[in-house]
């Protein structure tokens, strides 16, 4: 018995929702969204689809030959010792050899179990898809927290310029700048809305609801104080991998029902001959019908179609093996990459946090400086602008961290 669907990729969840287990008060509420997503994903519904009918075909492999009818009537009577023949009616049926039913049905199994593989993987690929679509959501939402943030400030220093200019320490050129800057913002502020409500889209559609739906993010993501340890022997039993085996054993299986359909085939049949009485005779025997049985024999006599299928399904099975390991090589560059890659965005991260601390003591200088009547508007320009790009590298780190988790859940788990 095949285990539930949904159970195969449970343990994927479980693993991919473990890094939410630091966010404040919202640690379910992706689990919650994959999980929507495996019973509502039309894709997943396909390949489950495609799987039913891979294994109803077992059902069709299960049959005999069609049973032969057969009648005819004669035109020109024939005469014969107990009277003239009219007609005669036949049935026959042939049989295929012993076992040969059982290796097709065997055959069908071997294509269900492979298509089966289809519906794991989608429901990887699902659960990846919604994650790193969730974290970009998240990465979007956190720049605009962010921009917002860097607008109010710019206000407080355009406030603090328009002083400076009443009493002439600054030039109404310093003003201009600080709002041409908060013009810049605004426009980034604008085109991360529009490119959150794509992403929105393209998540509700994973998800196959309404596009136009709200998704809540959480409010805060960090990265794990220490490195999580990622096992890379599971990829040689990755699902990708699995199907190529199951492949293998269909072709294996399409070989043994080959040489089952190599072997005669045997068949039974009866005849029936409607015989008239002869007249003005007298005799045990006049009209009798006749009933003749018979026995009959199918050999494939001109066997080399089997042959040439037996070169085919060698060649094939090395075919799959050279999918397999070429596949196989594919998974694992893209595993160290990913693995590679989260450890890249951790470094990454701990820089951003230590850049913006000394952006942070720099802008403090430069408030503190103002008291004197020193403040130099250029330089609280620069001081902004390097703040603002590391809080959005910071906030990218934190999402390319987890978007390399999901692809490392996905292959190693």
């Amino acid at each position: 018995m095949k285990i539930n669907n949904k159970q195969i990729i449970i343990k994927t969840i479980f693993v991919l929702c473990s890094f939410l287990f630091i966010l404040k008060g919202n640690a379910q509420e992706l689990e919650t969204l994959i999980n929507e997503a495996l019973e509502n994903n039309p894709e997943i519904q396909k390949f489950e689809l495609q799987y039913s009918i891979a294994s109803e075909k077992v059902n069709e492999a299960n049959t005999f030959p069609n049973t032969e009818f057969g009648a005819g009537f004669f035109v020109s009577e024939p005469e014969t010792r107990t009277g003239p023949q009219r007609f005669k009616v036949s049935a026959k049926q042939m049989l295929p050899w012993f076992g040969n039913i059982t290796a097709r049905e065997n055959y069908a199994t071997a294509l269900a179990d492979a298509k089966y593989e289809d519906i794991v993987i989608a429901k990887r690929k699902l659960v990846a898809s919604v994650s790193q679509s969730y974290y970009n959501l998240y990465a979007n939402k956190a720049k605009q927290a962010v921009l917002a943030e860097n607008i109010k400030l710019l206000e407080t220093y355009e406030k603090l310029a328009l002083t400076s200019v009443e009493v002439e320490k600054a030039s109404a050129v310093d003003v201009l700048r600080l709002q041409m800057r908060q013009n810049e913002m605004q426009q980034l502020l604008a085109i991360l809305n529009q490119q959150f409500i794509a992403e929105q889209t393209t998540f509700n559609k994973l998800l196959n609801r309404d596009k136009s739906i709200a998704i809540e993010v959480i409010n805060a993501l960090y990265l794990p104080s220490e490195e999580i340890e990622t096992t890379t022997e599971n990829v040689a039993l990755h699902p990708e991998l699995l199907k190529y085996d199951k492949l293998y054993h269909s072709v294996e299986q399409s070989e043994f029902l080959n040489q089952k359909e190599s072997s005669p085939m045997i068949g039974f049949g009866l005849d029936y001959i409607a015989v008239s009485e002869m007249p003005n005779m007298n005799f045990s025997d006049n009209g009798k019908d006749v009933f003749m049985p018979s026995v009959s024999i199918s050999i494939p006599i001109f066997n080399k179609k089997y042959k040439s299928q037996t070169k085919q399904n060698e060649l094939q099975q090395l075919e799959i093996e050279a999918q397999k390991q070429e596949r196989l090589n594919t998974l694992e560059t893209i595993l160290d990459k990913a693995v590679n890659d989260r450890v890249s965005a951790r470094i990454s991260y701990n820089t951003q946090v230590k850049n913006l601390k000394q952006a942070k003591d720099a802008e403090t200088i430069l408030v503190k400086s103002y008291e004197t009547g020193t403040i130099d508007f250029n330089d609280v320009l620069d001081i902004q602008e390097l703040q603002l790009k590391f809080q959005i590298e910071r906030i990218e780190s934190v999402r390319n961290f987890y978007v390399q988790a999901t692809i490392i859940n996905y292959l190693s788990n």
